[in-house]
């Protein structure tokens, strides 16, 4: 197939009769992507010069026809809350076209939310207002393309209370995941988390399905789920660690294998069923590193299943001199004879004369001053880095006025600009 050409597919489109619910799970912490998350909830951290995190779940729902979506908020929430306000259109024209933010209402007590099926239950009002006949509870905080209405379709076929989006895994990779053992028509048989081995998919034996965090439940299930006191009987009530384990034993639980999810507009040198958790300052860096090259592992060039953004009203990029090697450059950005080499810069980027950028992420509104040299950094946004300064070069040197993560990677923290998210 002609490397030039996208691959040509139809979307599955939901069947009419069916209302869907998405409940989008966006209140968490990201520890681990600290200090990305020192103001910000993870699903809000910026991503491939023009993105947050959360426009990739969000653009998946409204374009797979699902535009009926909740997100449930939590944790320094006011960063996305601001970004979602001014980015994404809210209201559609029907009264059953919206994005709607949710902060913890409370309305169980004065508990935040204890995990990710407490977040569903203390919000089961929205769930009997819409009367949906199907709830999709999503996350928020992964790097992926997913026509939802595949996995519904799958879901419906199968008549299942629950479905699990899976993706298969190495087998020598599994630790990391909540691992799913499924029969040939993909029949949940159990659910272990983080097993030290796990069992293989019924056609290869070389591969686990994991679990993506994204889950469909008819709503009966979901209310009988959410109203079973032998679940959650600890601190934590959570869909991978309190429910999954079990549930498959009372229930039709199915795993959707995101492996034969069909993309329309996929190109035929991207990887297939390409999924992230960037939960880490090295999965995040690695991530941005796929969406450079000639034939990108994720290629955010696709007119047929875009990633929306926020609009920015700013000028195109000005390159004035200088030389610029397999980079993104966001719009409003400025080179000034400078050096830039597979690295990813934000919107709003100044880059004076003289500096080198090599294998780096620089966020909105940064600049790197005069005769700079950075290497393998991550600036956040709104940073100003003086002339002459060299980062990425000496990690004790590094350590003493930034973040060195255990990856090598040197982070500079988000800069103080009042007005700014």
């Amino acid at each position: 197939m002609n490397k030039e050409n996208p691959i040509r597919v139809k979307i599955m489109a939901i069947e009419p009769t069916k209302r869907v619910l998405a409940l989008i799970l966006a209140g968490g912490r990201g520890e681990r992507l600290y200090p990305l998350t020192v103001s910000r909830p993870k699903p809000s951290v910026p991503f491939g010069a023009k993105h947050r995190i959360v426009d990739f779940v969000l653009s998946n729902c409204i374009n797979s026809g699902v535009q009926s979506i909740y997100v449930l908020v939590q944790y320094m929430s006011q960063s996305l809350i601001e970004y979602l306000r001014s980015s994404w259109r809210t209201v559609g024209l029907t009264r059953d076209q919206f994005i709607a933010l949710v902060p913890p209402q409370m309305r169980l007590g004065q508990n935040w939310y204890q995990g990710t099926a407490d977040a569903v239950r203390q919000n089961l009002n929205l769930i009997y207002d819409f009367d949906p006949d199907i709830v999709a509870v999503f996350g928020s905080d992964h790097i992926y393309r997913m026509d939802i209405g595949q996995m519904i379709h799958f879901h419906l076929k199968r008549e299942a209370d629950i479905t699990v989006s899976a993706i298969p895994v190495p087998i020598e990779r599994s630790q990391g995941f909540g691992i799913i053992e499924t029969d040939e028509e993909g029949k949940i048989l159990s659910f272990v988390e983080k097993p030290k081995i796990a069992k293989p998919m019924p056609t290869d034996p070389a591969r686990a399905y994991a679990s993506m965090g994204n889950y469909l439940f008819s709503t009966e299930a979901l209310l009988a789920v959410l109203s079973d006191k032998t679940l959650g009987a600890g601190a934590e009530f959570d869909f991978g660690k309190s429910i999954l384990p079990v549930i498959h034993k009372k229930m039709r639980t199915y795993a959707y294998d995101f492996a034969l999810n069909i993309l329309p507009g996929l190109k035929s040198h991207e990887e297939k069923a390409y999924w992230r958790d960037v939960g880490t300052i090295e999965s995040f860096y690695q991530s941005h590193m796929d969406i450079l090259g000639e034939f990108p592992r994720f290629d955010l060039n696709n007119h047929r299943w875009p990633i929306h953004s926020e609009r920015h009203d700013g000028p195109p990029a000005r390159i004035l001199d200088g030389r610029i090697l397999n980079s993104v450059i966001g719009d409003g950005s400025l080179i000034e004879k400078s050096s830039i080499a597979n690295s990813i810069l934000g919107r709003g980027v100044e880059i004076e004369e003289g500096a080198i950028i090599e294998d780096s992420i620089i966020m909105d509104f940064c600049r790197i001053g005069r005769g700079s040299r950075l290497k393998r950094v991550i600036v956040d946004r709104f940073n100003t880095i003086a002339p002459q300064s060299v980062i990425g070069y000496d990690r004790e040197k590094d350590s003493q006025a930034y973040f060195v993560d255990s990856s090598g990677l040197v982070v500079v923290p988000r800069g103080k600009t009042p007005g700014r998210i």
